[in-house]
């Protein structure tokens, strides 16, 4: 019997998971769904090298940028009990003596070049899979997961010397003057048989951790205006009512928010719009919620309580109707608001990883959607999309099979720095994020110049 199946069996007789967990007080269903997300990491990785597949799906590569998340959600496991601490630190240095030994030459099936690593690796060899490229992106995310965890393990126990040694010595192999290429903004990424992709970070992204450690590397920071240059290419626009800084997905308003607390510290752009990234992204949270309750396409289970649209699985290879109109579904995709991509597929991870910015509204969506669609969690976890609009001949809608690590990842952080600031925290100790937030023109807030002999 499927786990949709046997969800829906389970109603019959009582109350599913979903909707007993929906019943319970915050603090027991935030503690819940986060242990269920950091499970996946254990779950799902390679102890042998540290690596850590992108999806809970036989076969899957590894994902560089979900062993950052790893990196970063293994103090949030030894914090809160789940975890042995010599485990994790285990766990992670299996990872970093990977990364540093790998091959770094321009050979296609090396695992990485000039500091930087191809997105998707095998999981045993940790060579290129899927003809990948080198990522900027996803090797950021790598090298601030690696500096999270340098930062919590923090003793003088050999193990953890190396530690963060060897976080430090990968975040300073990466070379990120090769990444801009002489260009104004830092490339998407780069091809042994091709070289450099023909596009560069520019819009606002969630690339603002990757420009933040690029400015702040002691090695090799990028040249010129770069980061001016970047912010140069933004979009503000006014969305039902809501002045904001335009992304259409929820994760672009999450990623690095994961890492960097952005409350009260302001770029130049901020400054000029009077406002800051965190309220950036709780504006976008009311605009997805304003989207979903105006529910443009007639979507079903759109509304004030139902609402998510980010990257994510959805289905593909059938046709549903969008305003009248029949069209494809569109499988994988960054959905967004209000421009599209829409054809009905919600992202439940996203919106829980939504928390720190509307408390209220995501919890009271959140129990919501669980009561409507139990069949959403499997494992104790939220599956990556969900269609009601493509539902069964039962009722049951379209549900994506297995979990995405990339999931799994920003709601074990961003569920961690609602409830204590654990990861925010460390990472405001960080002497390359607060390095690269300066040279980036932010001021203010926990930037503010500490008391002599604290800075770092």
């Amino acid at each position: 019997m499927s786990e949709s199946l046997s969800t829906h069996a389970k109603n019959a007789s009582g109350p599913s998971v979903a909707e007993r967990l929906a019943g319970e007080p915050d603090e027991a269903l935030l503690e819940a769904l986060q242990h269920a997300a950091f499970e996946y990491f254990p779950r799902h990785s390679n102890s042998r090298n540290g690596l850590v597949a992108d999806t809970s799906r036989d076969g899957s590569p590894c994902s560089i940028a979900v062993v950052g998340f790893a990196f970063s959600a293994y103090p949030i496991a030894v914090r809160r009990g789940w975890m042995d601490r010599a485990d994790a630190v285990q766990r992670v240095l299996a990872g970093l003596r990977f990364f540093r030994d790998c091959d770094q030459s321009d050979s296609p099936t090396a695992t990485g070049f000039e500091g930087f690593y191809f997105h998707f690796l095998d999981m045993q060899t940790g060579t290129r899979a899927w003809q990948s490229e080198v990522s900027m992106i996803d090797s950021a995310l790598l090298i601030a997961g690696a500096l999270t965890a340098a930062r919590y393990f923090s003793s003088m126990d050999a193990a953890e010397r190396e530690l963060r040694a060897l976080a430090e010595a990968l975040y300073r192999r990466m070379n990120w003057r090769w990444a801009q290429d002489g260009a104004p903004t830092i490339r998407m990424g780069w091809k042994p048989e091709s070289g450099f992709l023909h596009y560069g970070w520019e819009g606002y992204t969630e690339a603002m951790l990757m420009y933040v450690l690029a400015m702040g590397s002691p090695t090799h920071p990028v040249v010129g205006d770069c980061y001016e240059s970047w912010t140069s290419t933004y979009q503000w626009e006014n969305l039902y009512g809501q002045d904001c800084l335009y992304a259409g997905p929820l994760f672009v308003h999450q990623f690095s928010h994961a890492w960097i607390d952005f409350r009260g510290i302001r770029d130049r752009f901020m400054r000029e719009k009077h406002s800051d990234y965190f309220e950036n992204s709780r504006r976008a949270v009311c605009i997805q919620r304003e989207y979903a309750s105006r529910n443009p396409h007639g979507f079903a289970g759109y509304d004030e309580n139902g609402w998510g649209l980010s990257a994510c699985e959805g289905p593909e290879g059938v046709r549903l109707a969008i305003s009248g109109v029949m069209q494809d579904a569109v499988g994988y995709a960054a959905r967004g608001v209000p421009y599209g991509p829409d054809d009905g597929t919600l992202s439940l991870p996203s919106l829980l990883a939504s928390l720190p910015f509307a408390p209220g509204i995501v919890l009271e969506s959140l129990r919501n959607l669980l009561m409507r669609y139990p069949e959403v969690l499997t494992e104790g976890r939220l599956a990556t999309g969900i269609n009601p609009t493509l539902a069964d001949a039962e009722g049951r809608p379209w549900i994506s099979e297995g979990h995405y690590g990339l999931d799994q990842g920003i709601i074990a952080m961003m569920l961690e720095n609602h409830r204590s600031g654990q990861i925010w925290r460390l990472m405001q100790t960080c002497p390359h994020i607060r390095r690269g937030l300066r040279r980036a023109g932010f001021r203010g807030g926990w930037l503010q110049p500490a008391r002599a002999g604290r800075e770092q």
